[in-house]
């Protein structure tokens, strides 16, 4: 990729459903080969799942609520000086923050132990809900490396 031409972000429509970017996100990152009505199942079936756990019986809402407690503020990035590399904390931007929050709670809902991928998907936005589970641990991890090493926070560029 070159680092002089910022690429093109292509336009992500909303999905069908909720009409909601966030969840045509989701189904986009779920999604394996090109099975998109797959992937929108899964999706929708957990969606219809977090109703029965939602407090006001808005299931969009408590899925927004979730990916946001999935977000991270600060992450650490390596940086070369002289001829150590340095784990530097640096902010995160709100989309990258959208995208790990995502693909955090993907990947740990793939490798959990239940039957189908609805219900994996569920139990992980439901613990995310809760401040449980493998995707919120990744972002504690997260955050405490990039505390561990405020030290370096002067070699940000």
């Amino acid at each position: 990729m070159s680092r002089r031409n910022r690429a093109i972000k292509r336009e992500i429509l909303p999905d069908s459903k909720y009409n909601n970017l966030v969840v045509a996100k989701c189904i986009n990152v779920i999604m394996w080969d090109g099975k998109k009505e797959v992937a929108e199942n899964i999706v929708y079936g957990a969606l219809e799942r977090l109703k029965k756990v939602a407090k006001d019986g808005n299931e969009l809402v408590t899925f927004l609520e979730a990916v946001d407690t999935l977000k991270p503020s600060i992450e650490v990035k390596g940086r070369r000086v002289g001829g150590a590399t340095y784990q530097v904390p640096v902010e995160v931007r709100a989309a990258r923050q959208q995208t790990l929050a995502l693909r955090w709670l993907i990947d740990f809902a793939r490798k959990r132990s239940e039957r189908s991928m609805e219900e994996r998907l569920f139990g992980e936005l439901r613990d995310a809900l809760n401040g449980q589970g493998n995707a919120f641990k990744k972002k504690i991890d997260t955050h405490k490396m990039a505390d561990a090493n405020k030290a370096f926070a002067h070699f940000r560029w």
